[in-house]
């Protein structure tokens, strides 16, 4: 199932496989990512979201992407705050698959998609990302894709609760 991973750019239409993941999940999920406001969990939320998401696209500061699993919407992929000067060419990248395809290589796979789009397509240079001191999947999935943690965001999240600390990596493209 490894070979039918990819990735593209978020379309309109994406918005009801997306809500369909995001409510399937939600326990799932809490300890990871911030709680969200109801309509998040809606298809209509989702379409919102998706508008403002295409709107940071055209202005250049984001590339939201869905992960694909043959032709199902499984997850997204989101190389955001870019900053394409010269002198910075950096982005962070975020990530997630939904739990009916986790375990299968997907994580891994658009991550390893998402840093050549980044190398080929924005010419970027750093990405970064953060991980949940305790998501040890995800931070075999940035080890696996040349990622290396180099710091702690100490109370940096409000998870679950409470304020979490995050664990900073980073990869150096084209190396």
């Amino acid at each position: 199932m490894r070979s039918s991973t990819r990735i593209r750019l978020i379309e309109p239409a994406d918005a009801a496989p997306i809500a369909a993941h995001r409510v399937r999940d939600v326990e799932a999920f809490r300890r990871w990512e911030p709680e969200q406001p109801a309509d998040f969990f809606t298809p209509e939320g989702q379409a919102e979201r998706i508008d403002r998401m295409l709107a940071g696209h055209r202005a250049g500061t984001v590339w939201p992407g869905v992960v694909l699993a043959g032709d199902q919407v499984i997850g997204q992929v989101t190389v955001g705050g870019i900053l394409p000067q010269p002198h910075l060419r950096r982005a962070s990248l975020g990530y997630w698959i939904g739990s009916v395809a986790q375990n299968r290589g997907h994580a891994g796979q658009a991550v390893g998609l998402a840093l050549r789009l980044m190398t080929d397509e924005l010419g970027l240079h750093r990405v970064e990302a953060s991980t949940n001191l305790e998501n040890l999947p995800s931070q075999r999935v940035l080890r696996r894709n040349g990622f290396s943690p180099y710091g702690v965001a100490h109370s940096s999240i409000f998870l679950d609760g409470g304020w979490r600390d995050g664990l900073l990596w980073e990869r150096i493209l084209g190396d």
